[in-house]
């Protein structure tokens, strides 16, 4: 079939509703997203959970005994209000990976527009704690498309992050 050259969409969907993580054990994840992320948590079956924070955007969450390390580029961001916020979240993370199978944390910096941090979870899943305002990214929407590096340029100006000097 031949594609169209309408601006409007061939599919007629409502909502981006979910994303998908894998994990080897659900009970220990189920434990670490809600006692150490504090991440609302569902079962929805004997090999799934899903799991939220702050909206209604969820994350379904499937057991695969061999399950491989996600890629850092697939990960999950979780967003502070400051950079403060942000360094605090990494000394709690360091503090405490011994205690939840915490395999990897990255220092804080100024990366792709943001200041933040990553760390890989007991399930090797890759996780963000970024600055960002209430909407998550969603202030970007309001720049439209972006020219040169956009956002990932060091010196892009974007809410609630202070940029060197």
């Amino acid at each position: 079939m031949a594609a169209t050259q309408s601006d409007e969409p061939i599919l007629k969907l409502n909502f981006l509703s979910h994303g998908t993580l894998e994990s080897r054990d659900l009970e220990k994840a189920r434990t670490f997203y809600e006692k150490f992320l504090g991440l609302e948590v569902i079962r929805t079956s004997p090999r799934s959970l899903m799991i939220r924070l702050g909206g209604t955007n969820t994350i379904a969450v499937v057991q695969n005994e061999k399950k491989p390390m996600m890629p850092i580029l697939n990960h999950n961001g979780l967003d502070v209000e400051t950079q403060e916020d942000v360094d605090a979240a990494y000394q709690t993370i360091v503090d405490h990976k011994d205690d939840w199978d915490i395999q990897s944390v990255t220092k804080p910096n100024l990366q792709h527009g943001t200041y933040s941090f990553y760390f890989r979870d007991l399930d090797d899943n890759w996780w963000e704690i970024l600055t960002n305002p209430d909407g998550g990214y969603s202030w970007l929407y309001e720049q439209g498309d972006l020219e040169g590096a956009g956002h990932q340029d060091k010196k892009f100006a974007r809410p609630g992050v202070k940029l060197p000097a």
